[in-house]
């Protein structure tokens, strides 16, 4: 049964915690190589721990958590599966634990020395509270009557609210009569063995499971997560394209690395404004983008233009994948926003110089391009911008298109080397000018470019 508590009685609207960020390794396992991810062991237990949290126009917020597992011991950052091999469960009868649990949950405004009520709540078997300093946050830990699992609710009040009539709403509505007949479901019991793919999907959903308007659809390699209603049926063209889509990405951009433990999730929200509340600091600009500290494809869905978002999908995702496939060391842009735009849209980002004076102009400006890291990409006015989008997507698609057909085939391997050359010494200058071999047929590149364009 999904939490339905808080809309009735705190008429809130939910919001979702962000995933916990995560630090890269390029780990190797006898002659395999893989990315490994590691978390904070506290945001990963705050995360797991966390059941719903909800905020009102008026400055309110409701987090409920649940008080199944204790504080970590493990300390630092660490996988999924050390940290989930570590857990340590909590008993009902369990207080020291539980208190400990609860104190690292609490709010600062509010006191770790717990008070119990004159008269349970009729829906509880047992409850203590946490006194505010300053009347800012009502914490209650309670166990709810068909419940084995001790809860911790935190009600941050707004501004000018009457903290003992808070109090006494939250006991009487919440703990009195909401309660009843409902039940939360608590982070799903781990499989034992379960590797980080299956680990992350799983915090993937707990993230989710108690918002009963947002849904998770799940295949091999994927997790969307979305509040669509009744427009879901763009995810199931979202799912079906991605499965097409990495399929492609992995074809055309071959990873060394082994896959088995990454995961693509997605997240689509069903208005802008629900975005904006959850994007990245400095993306309030985008429709969608890859967030790769928080290792999801976050998204939201436009009044019309599905098709549209679906190709910007397809851009995000490419990014997501090359970043998996060079163990999050960032590629060079020319080829990591070359091909994003190639698999965004073939025909669309379709552009070719149109004669031979612009052909010679801009094979001038392919070196500056190649060695450019982000800033210097990025740098510019949105004309000298877009030209260096355009010149990455030309270098993508003489690549797939017209390197193949150039004598002797000099380029087969520039993609290999390059992803090798990355991994190698983590410097995206250094793996374009090592993709080419050498400054010759560097130049026969440019040369190559140059003649392909000139004959489309």
């Amino acid at each position: 049964m999904t939490l339905l508590l808080a809309g009735a009685i705190f008429l809130c609207k939910p919001y979702l915690y962000k995933m916990p960020q995560a630090s890269a390794y390029l780990v190797r396992e006898g002659d395999v190589r893989m990315l490994e991810d590691r978390y904070d062991v506290n945001d990963q237990w705050l995360a797991r721990s966390l059941l719903g949290s909800w905020s009102d126009g008026d400055g309110r917020s409701f987090e409920l958590y649940s008080l199944d597992s204790a504080v970590p011991a493990l300390e630092g950052v660490k996988t999924r599966e050390e940290f989930v091999g570590s857990l340590v469960k909590i008993g009902r009868r369990d207080r020291e634990k539980r208190t400990a649990a609860t104190v690292a949950l609490l709010p600062e405004s509010c006191v770790a020395e717990p008070k119990r009520l004159r008269q349970l709540p009729r829906q509880c078997k047992d409850l203590v509270y946490y006194p505010s300093t300053n009347n800012s946050a009502i914490a209650v830990a309670f166990l709810p009557k068909e419940s084995e699992t001790w809860l911790l609710a935190l009600w941050t009040l707004a501004e000018g609210d009457d903290y003992d009539a808070k109090m006494g709403e939250f006991i009487d509505k919440f703990l009195g009569e909401e309660l009843k007949g409902v039940s939360v479901l608590v982070h799903a019991p781990t499989p034992e063995g379960a590797k980080e793919r299956e680990l992350l999907r799983a915090d993937a959903r707990h993230s989710v499971t108690n918002h009963h308007e947002w849904h998770c659809t799940e295949g091999e390699e994927f997790t969307v997560l979305d509040n669509l209603g009744a427009r879901r049926d763009f995810v199931t063209a979202f799912t079906n394209d991605l499965k097409t889509m990495r399929r492609r990405y992995a074809e055309t951009m071959p990873s060394p690395l082994c896959s088995s433990n990454v995961l693509c999730v997605a997240r689509i929200y069903s208005t802008r404004e629900q975005y904006l509340d959850a994007v990245d600091d400095g993306m309030e600009w985008t429709a969608a983008y890859w967030s790769p500290s928080r290792r999801e494809l976050v998204a939201h869905l436009p009044a019309s233009g599905e098709g549209k978002l679906l190709e910007t999908l397809r851009h995000e995702a490419f990014h997501q994948y090359l970043s998996y496939a060079t163990a999050m060391i960032p590629a060079s842009p020319w080829i990591n926003e070359g091909y994003a735009q190639l698999f965004e849209d073939e025909k669309r980002c379709g552009w070719k110089p149109v004669n031979k004076e612009d052909a010679e102009a801009l094979a001038k400006l392919l070196p500056l391009v190649f060695n450019s890291d982000y800033a210097e990409f990025y740098s510019g006015s949105d004309e000298e911008r877009a030209l260096k989008y355009r010149l990455a997507w030309s270098i993508a698609y003489f690549i797939e298109n017209g390197a193949p057909k150039v004598r002797f085939a000099p380029f087969k391997d520039l993609k290999k080397r390059y992803i090798e050359v990355l991994l190698e010494t983590q410097d995206m200058r250094v793996a374009t000018a090592r993709a080419f071999e050498n400054e010759d047929k560097f130049k026969l590149f440019l040369s190559e470019w140059k003649k392909f364009w000139l004959e489309q």
